[in-house]
């Protein structure tokens, strides 16, 4: 295979505690955790954005220049789904339960004039959501910030009712890696619409707009809905965008 000098993932070993959250935000599955240490698989399988580097909290991943195949997308899309096909709870990167993916039957409670269910898959982070995992494919997705379904009394009855909800906070995580992850998630996973539910406070709208940059970086053509709410759980306002 021809090399060529370009941007690649290094890891530092010494610094790896082999925690496993960079396979996770991992799109390509370029990283896998071996010995406790997180690998390169293969290098045409990295595509050199670093999209895992912000998962880090031993700040062991970094770009470099070497020499290396080109990146190779259909392998690296290939060789995920063979991976996650093959995977079982105890094979979880970090072997820790609460980031393995999963669908569910959903729990459902009886209100007056409604039904209410729970979202029935796992995880809900949006830094956690593989965009290979399977409950993705045709369906409607819902973006929510993480204190939307605590102040809206019908987040789960209107808001979330028949869609994958991913949750995640614009303020305290990195809204860079939100606009890889969901631009993934959009060109990989197949699903048929997606829609973002923040809050009226400032920070939120951060949210939005990783939505916005991720449909632009997909290169998929899909509109999304913005639902905004106040702090006291009212719609204030809905639009297209996207």
């Amino acid at each position: 295979m021809n090399k060529v000098v370009r941007k690649i993932i290094e890891i530092d070993e010494e610094r790896c505690d082999g925690c496993g959250l960079c396979v996770l935000d991992c799109a390509e599955g370029a990283i896998q955790i071996i010995n406790g240490k997180a690998k390169i698989v293969k290098d045409e399988y990295c595509d050199g954005l670093g999209a895992c580097l912000g998962a880090c909290p031993q700040d062991a991943l970094h770009i470099i220049e070497r020499e290396a195949p080109e990146f190779d997308e259909e392998a690296a899309m290939e060789w995920v789904k063979e991976r996650d096909a093959k995977e079982t709870p105890k094979s979880s990167p970090c072997g820790c339960m609460g980031s393995h993916v999963k669908s569910m039957k959903t729990v459902e409670i009886e209100v007056p004039g409604n039904k209410v269910s729970g979202p029935g898959h796992w995880p809900l982070k949006i830094r956690l959501v593989p965009p290979t995992a399977p409950y993705l494919k045709d369906s409607d997705v819902l973006v929510a910030a993480d204190c939307a379904a605590a102040a809206s009394p019908i987040f789960h009855s209107e808001f979330a009712q028949n869609k994958v909800v991913l949750i995640g906070c614009p303020k305290f995580d990195d809204t860079n890696e939100y606009v890889q992850k969901l631009a993934d998630i959009i060109r990989n996973s197949g699903i048929r619409s997606i829609s973002v539910l923040r809050m009226e406070v400032p920070c939120c709208t951060g949210l939005s707009r990783a939505l916005a940059d991720a449909i632009k970086l997909s290169g998929v053509d899909i509109a999304a809905t913005e639902t905004i709410m106040t702090c006291g759980g009212a719609r204030a306002q809905k639009t297209m965008f996207g």
